[in-house]
C-alpha cells in the first residue's frame, strides 16, 4: 500500500497560536489541496495525524473538529481528493497521553489500522514533534517550511535523514516522482 501521513496545522492549512477553532478560521494553504489530489492520483493514501489539544483545553468540542475536517473534506473532493482517515490526539500538552506527538501513538494506530509497516512512509509535519513522531516509527520524517516549518528548520536538531521542502506541494512532487 502507497501511504502518507500528513499533519494538519500548518501543513495543510493555514495555522493559529490561538488554535483553529471553527471551520471559519479553517483555510487552505495555497496549492496544499491539490497536492493531496495529487497524491490521491498517484495511487496514495492520504491520512492525517494531528494533535488538536483545543479540544483538551476546552476551546472547542469534537464536534467543531468534525466539522472543521468536513469542510476540509469537501474542499478536497471539489477538486478530485480526499484523506482517507484522520487520527487525532484531543488530549493537552500536559495530559501524558501516547497519542500526542512527538509520541508515537498516532503513528502506531495508523499502523494498526491499515496493517501497514510505516517503515519509510513519506511524513510530513511543520514542528519538530511531528517529526520525531515519524523517526520513532521509521517513517521518513519530510519538513515543510509552511506554518512552523521555518522556524523549526532554523532551530536545528531535526532526526536524520528528515528532507526540507518549501511547502506540501513541493513535498509531494518529489515523493510521486
Amino acid at each position: 500500500m502507497k501511504l502518507v501521513i500528513l499533519d494538519r496545522d500548518g501543513v495543510i492549512n493555514f495555522d493559529s497560536d490561538s488554535f483553529i477553532k471553527g471551520p471559519t478560521e479553517w483555510r487552505p494553504l495555497p496549492g496544499s489541496l491539490e497536492a493531496i489530489a495529487s497524491l490521491n492520483h498517484a495511487g496514495y493514501h492520504v491520512v492525517l495525524a494531528t494533535n488538536q489539544s483545543g479540544v483538551g483545553r476546552g476551546l472547542f468540542e469534537v464536534s467543531t473538529l468534525n466539522s472543521i475536517h468536513d469542510k476540509m473534506h469537501r474542499a478536497l473532493a471539489q477538486i478530485g481528493g480526499r484523506i482517507d482517515a484522520i487520527f487525532f490526539c484531543p488530549h493537552a500538552a500536559d495530559a501524558g497521553c501516547n497519542c500526542r506527538k512527538p509520541r508515537s501513538g498516532l503513528l502506531d494506530e495508523i499502523a494498526r489500522r491499515f496493517n501497514v509497516d510505516l517503515k519509510g512512509v513519506p511524513s510530513v509535519g511543520d514542528s519538530l514533534r511531528d517529526l520525531e513522531a515519524s523517526a520513532a516509527v521509521g517513517a521518513a520524517p519530510i519538513l515543510v517550511l509552511t506554518g512552523k516549518g521555518r522556524k523549526t528548520d532554523e532551530a536545528g536538531g531535526l532526526p536524520a535523514g528528515t528532507r526540507v521542502f518549501s511547502d506540501l506541494a513541493d513535498a509531494v512532487r518529489s515523493i510521486v516522482r
